[in-house]
C-alpha cells in the first residue's frame, strides 16, 4: 500500500519546530578543524548575557560566584579555561564545550582575569 505524502496540515507542529531547531543547530556548528575567528564584541556580550544570567549581570555574583578580576586571582588562566569548557560537576556551572571553542574559552578567561565587565 502506498501512503500519500503528508500535507503541511498533517505534520505536527512539534516536528516542524524540531526540524527548524536542527537547521539552526547545523548553521551554528563549525566543521572540525575550522579556524576560530574571535569576535571580541560578540564574546563580551556572551559573557555579560550568558555568564551574567548566573553570575549577575555585572558579574559581581548571583547564583554563581563573582567573576571579577579581583575574585579570580586564585585561579590560573588554564583553570578558568577548563571550567568554562567542562563546567564544575556537582554545581550549577554547566560545560560550554561545543558552544564555545577552545580559542573562545581562552579569550573569555583572559577577559575575566584582566578586564572584566565595564561599568
Amino acid at each position: 500500500m502506498i501512503m500519500p505524502m503528508p500535507t503541511p496540515h498533517d505534520i505536527p507542529i512539534a516536528a516542524i519546530l524540531a526540524g527548524g531547531l536542527f537547521a539552526l543547530f547545523l548553521m551554528g556548528t563549525r566543521p572540525a578543524g575550522a579556524a576560530d575567528a574571535i569576535d571580541p564584541r560578540q564574546l563580551e556580550n556572551f559573557v555579560l548575557q550568558d555568564c551574567g544570567s548566573c553570575h549577575g549581570m555585572t558579574l559581581k555574583g548571583g547564583l554563581g560566584s563573582p567573576l571579577t578580576p579581583e575574585n579570580l586571582t586564585l585561579f590560573s588562566h588554564d583553570d578558568l579555561v577548563s571550567v568554562i569548557l567542562d563546567g564544575r560537576p556537582g554545581t550549577a556551572m554547566p560545560p560550554w564545550r561545543g558552544i564555545v571553542s577552545n580559542a573562545e574559552a581562552d579569550w573569555i578567561a583572559n577577559f575575566l582575569k584582566t578586564e572584566g565587565p565595564r561599568p
